[in-house]
């Protein structure tokens, strides 16, 4: 028997009316059907057809579908009604479940591996797939599968959540809500923006393929001549730390220093080793300096971290660095240099691990003055700055949002 669920009336209410919130089954308020069969490999950006695939219902959408981003030249398949909820069915998890998107157009084709609730009642649709979303726990419950989770309409049409009887307040709360995602959208792409003027300011400020002098030179450095071009294995060595072993560590925070592998490279760390293990590693083995930049060899090849001089141990070959005089290049300069580099092999291949080998050989160009590597790294370092200030906004809108989201919805305990 399922266990009876309790409704705890939110925090925040609009003004009255604020109408009666009460339980109902899915199958209570929508008819839940699933995508045709159309999948990312049909996508043709010079199709006749908007339609949308699954993928981009983790990579495109948040709760409201402003634009179309897809096109395709089937013709046949299952197509949206204005006010449709699309859901992703595959790849289910509490972390990873796509949102619930409300779109508002219609004779949109929908590609397969996606679930779409078509309300039958007068349900504001942006609304319940805000609403969907905050009731991700009680959707979660319902998968089936083990290796890929699923979920399909079957499934969905049993799931409970709570809804309140008053469209005005509906309306207001899918107002209040989707103003702040648009807010957020809005700053995503001045982001995006930032990013592509640092993109154009780095290709501008280095020498590109077949160059010796950047496009752009700062005016006291133009008689300064061509830039060196190196091997990184002429500029430096490639080190790594001591390898730790899994018995050596601990996922206890209280069990001494953080120990980054490459999953929590340039995150939190999960695994921490001994103090004493550590001191005598650092003491007797290769261990980075402050500022050295720390690089990713496997994975996402050449995700770049700089080492801040606090008490912290790095994967082995996973994790590496330049040792190398810093007189000749400065380690704030080499950073926008591995920010320049393309890690791909000579044929143009992807770098599936970066070996010692490989790093050695990566040419890099410098400015033999130090003065103008350090004010071009000072250049492209406020950009960085700028970008820094706008990924802490967008997380405080989220934030934001989470909580309002937490306030205006009811919880089912």
């Amino acid at each position: 028997m399922n266990k009876e669920l309790k409704l705890v009336i939110p925090e925040l209410r609009f003004d009255e009316p604020t109408g009666h919130w009460a339980i109902t089954r899915v199958s209570k308020i929508c008819d839940v059907y699933r995508g045709s069969t159309f999948s990312k490999s049909d996508i043709n950006e010079d199709g006749t057809e908007l339609c949308i695939h699954y993928g981009e219902l983790f990579t495109k959408y948040s709760e409201i579908i402003l634009d179309i981003y897809s096109r395709t030249d089937k013709k046949d398949g299952f197509r949206s009604e204005s006010g449709d909820i699309l859901m992703p069915s595959s790849d289910v998890t509490p972390d990873g479940l796509a949102k619930a998107s409300a779109i508002t157009l219609d004779d949109v084709l929908l590609g397969g591996d996606m679930n779409i609730l078509r309300p039958k009642l007068r349900v504001n649709s942006i609304f319940l797939s805000y609403l969907l979303n905050h009731s991700k726990r009680e959707i979660i419950k319902l998968v089936s599968g083990t290796t890929v989770k699923h979920i399909y309409p079957k499934q969905i049409i049993t799931c409970q959540i709570p809804i309140v009887d008053n469209e005005s307040q509906q309306q207001k709360i899918a107002d209040c809500l989707s103003s702040l995602d648009k807010l957020i959208v809005a700053h995503n792409k001045k982001l995006e923006a930032l990013k592509d003027h640092k993109k154009g300011l780095l290709q501008n400020l280095f020498p590109q393929e077949g160059e010796t002098v950047p496009k752009v030179r700062f005016p006291e450095f133009e008689k300064d001549g061509e830039w060196v071009e190196k091997k990184l294995g002429e500029v430096g060595d490639p080190k790594m730390c001591k390898r730790i072993f899994k018995n050596q560590t601990t996922p206890n925070p209280e069990g001494g220093i953080p120990f980054y592998k490459i999953g929590t490279f340039g995150k939190e760390a999960d695994a921490y080793i001994p103090d004493d293990l550590y001191n005598d590693y650092k003491e007797n083995y290769n261990f980075p300096d402050k500022g050295d930049i720390l690089i990713s060899a496997s994975g996402t090849i050449g995700r770049l971290v700089i080492y801040n001089g606090e008490p912290a141990y790095f994967q082995d070959s996973n994790i590496v660095w330049l040792e190398h005089d810093h007189s000749e290049v400065k380690n704030d300069f080499l950073y926008y240099c591995y920010s320049n580099i393309k890690w791909q092999t000579s044929d143009g291949g992807v770098i599936k691990r970066l070996y010692n080998t490989d790093l050695k050989n990566i040419s890099i160009k410098f400015p033999k003055s130090e003065d103008e590597q350090i004010k071009i790294s000072n250049c492209v370092a406020t950009i960085d700055a700028i970008i820094n200030e706008q990924v802490e906004k967008i997380d405080e809108l989220r934030h934001h949002k989470k909580g309002l989201m937490q306030g205006l919805f009811p919880n089912l305990k």
